[in-house]
């Protein structure tokens, strides 16, 4: 009996001993920061009001947590939070997001991932009645996350490829709506979400990784600009630095 004892005693300690590493392997995602950012809330053709972003920060937001992401490390922001008692967003506001983001990621440090829908132009994407241009959105991500821990950067925006240039780095992957020189599609009163969203949510549920999950997002879009006759097409960007391009795959989403 005694022998059985310290067998059981033994085996009870190798599983104490497993279990962190258990949950790392299960999810890589469990210790990454996350902000999903809806920063504006106008129609694109009336300007009246849509709910078209916030609809978009918050299913984006509940589908990355379920591809593993922990619940307390995503925060959402919003132009109106006022209006979403039911997902507690903060103010969408430059200054608060980039602290929010800094402090997220000072307790979160296995990666980050930053998500912006809104308007955009070619200087940059709409938050709060604002511009944010590449490079101030480069200072808070750097600031926030540093140089080398993985980064992924997403900008659902008209023109949002201008952020690709400056945002690129070895350690991030940046995806954009569309091209620096080309508008984004389905942000008017009667869109559920921006084409771009939509399509995330609609190839997020299988996707593997961050990695194939950017050219399943721009094939989705240019089916759907097909589809539905606009042009020209967006042409969704993708960046992946040469620090992710062999780890990203290794860091697969929690089963859909």
């Amino acid at each position: 009996m005694r022998v059985l004892g310290r067998y059981a005693a033994a085996f009870f300690a190798l599983l104490v001993g497993l279990a962190p590493l258990a949950a790392r392997a299960g999810g890589p995602f469990a210790d990454w920061a996350a902000v999903v950012v809806s920063g504006d809330f106008h129609s694109s053709h009336t300007n009246n009001p849509t709910e078209t972003f916030d609809n978009a920060r918050r299913d984006v937001a509940a589908e990355f947590i379920k591809k593993g992401f922990s619940p307390g490390n995503v925060l959402q922001f919003s132009v109106r939070p006022d209006r979403y008692p039911d997902t507690k967003p903060g103010k969408a506001d430059a200054q608060t997001v980039y602290q929010a983001f800094k402090d997220v990621a000072g307790r979160a440090k296995g990666g980050c991932l930053f998500y912006i829908t809104s308007h955009g132009a070619p200087q940059g994407a709409v938050l709060n009645g604002e511009l944010l241009p590449p490079r101030l959105l480069d200072v808070m991500v750097t600031d926030a996350c540093g140089v080398n821990r993985p980064t992924v950067v997403i900008v659902s925006a008209c023109f949002s490829g201008v952020f690709v240039p400056v945002l690129a780095a070895p350690n991030r992957m940046v995806l954009t709506a569309a091209r620096p020189d080309r508008s984004s599609f389905g942000c008017s009163e009667s869109d559920k979400y921006p084409y771009f969203d939509a399509c995330m949510l609609q190839v997020l549920p299988d996707a593997h990784d961050f990695a194939a999950l950017g050219p399943k997002v721009q094939a989705c879009v240019a089916q759907r600009e097909a589809d539905t006759g606009m042009a020209p097409p967006s042409e969704p960007q993708l960046f992946i630095g040469a620090q992710l391009r062999f780890t990203l795959p290794l860091m697969a989403f929690a089963p859909g």
